[in-house]
């Protein structure tokens, strides 16, 4: 979304990437703490969490395409890999499995201390 709150214009980001680096890159910072600033109290610094991950992860790659390739993977494992958002779905869907019964144990009598 630009600024206006209109829809996403990809040519126009686009055309900004290309024209001034820099300029795209405020305007993308600007608009992603927009939409964080947007979001309930209660999952902000969580958002701004991720946000910070992603900024590091791309940081740490020598171009756009190897960013990319990376937030990618790192996407597909917050999904599909252990404990990631189909696992927390299951777990919602599916009944609880039963407990089984504690084992039974011998109940030590307490005896009072002796005065010495």
């Amino acid at each position: 979304m630009s600024e206006s709150g209109s829809r996403f214009d990809f040519d126009e980001w686009m055309r900004l990437a290309q024209s001034d680096p820099a300029a795209f890159e405020s305007r993308r910072q600007a608009a992603i703490e927009a939409l964080i600033a947007q979001a309930p109290p209660h999952v902000r610094e969580r958002l701004q969490r991720f946000q910070w991950r992603i900024d590091m992860e791309r940081a740490r790659c020598d171009n756009p395409l190897q960013a990319c390739l990376k937030l990618s993977r790192m996407m597909w494992e917050l999904v599909y890999g252990d404990h990631g958002f189909l696992w927390s779905l299951r777990q919602l869907s599916e009944p609880a499995p039963l407990t089984q019964p504690a084992a039974s144990a011998s109940v030590v009598p307490l005896r009072p201390r002796r005065e010495s």
